[in-house]
């Protein structure tokens, strides 16, 4: 059909061919593994993304993460970042495919002014912009950046709102590997990149990922 995802991909003969053998690489150099293909397909973007094979053992999902993930974007699910990076990154095309909008509040000037008077980040007052609008339950909420935004997220999943998918790849120093693990045990599906390293262009990654097996896998 004219108006699925993969039939929006402007890549030339020689540019797929470059990607295929990018791929062919990676399945090579990672060798055994102990992910399924689905979630397979999702890891070897990142180590496209990055060139870094340590994403093969810092990789994790939840049980029911890449259907959930499919199945959220099948239903046009918003989709929530936490940096602008996330949104420039995503093909805008293959998302309006399916009616998936992307909602990112960080730089919004009421954001910014509370943060200043609450002392807080515009990361947090993003996620609670963001939740007000309607724009965290069952969405997929992606953190490339902030460990701040998944914070507050786990801290308004505690109380009872729940999105369709983390993708919770925050990188840095401080408190991105704990909020990371703070996701691990809330019962929401979720794909992260346990400890310190992460980063927008894998948020980026993960989601065009799971665009890709939302066409190929059978509805």
């Amino acid at each position: 059909m004219s108006n699925q995802p993969n039939d929006m991909r402007q890549m030339t003969q020689l540019g797929r061919s470059i990607e295929d053998r990018s791929f062919a690489i990676i399945d090579e150099e990672a060798g055994a593994h102990s992910f399924t293909p689905e979630q397979w397909e999702v890891v070897r973007r990142v180590i496209h993304a990055t060139a870094d094979f340590e994403f093969k053992t810092l990789m994790e999902f939840s049980p029911d993460a890449v259907s959930a993930g499919i199945q959220a974007l099948r239903r046009g699910c918003p989709i929530l970042v936490d940096v602008k990076m996330i949104s420039s990154g995503l093909n805008a095309d293959r998302l309006a495919a399916y009616g998936c909008g992307v909602y990112s509040y960080i730089s919004d000037e009421d954001v910014i002014a509370r943060a200043k008077e609450k002392n807080t980040t515009r990361a947090i007052e993003a996620m609670v912009k963001a939740h007000s609008l309607g724009h965290l339950a069952g969405s997929m909420v992606a953190v490339g950046n902030a460990p701040t935004a998944l914070l507050e997220t786990c801290r308004l999943i505690e109380q009872g709102i729940k999105p369709a998918l983390i993708v919770g790849v925050p990188v840095g120093f401080v408190s991105a590997e704990e909020s990371k693990e703070a996701v691990r045990p809330l019962g929401v599906p979720y794909i992260i990149a346990r400890g310190r390293k992460g980063g927008s262009a894998i948020a980026v990654a993960i989601i065009h990922a799971l665009l890709k097996l939302s066409v190929e896998m059978p509805a």
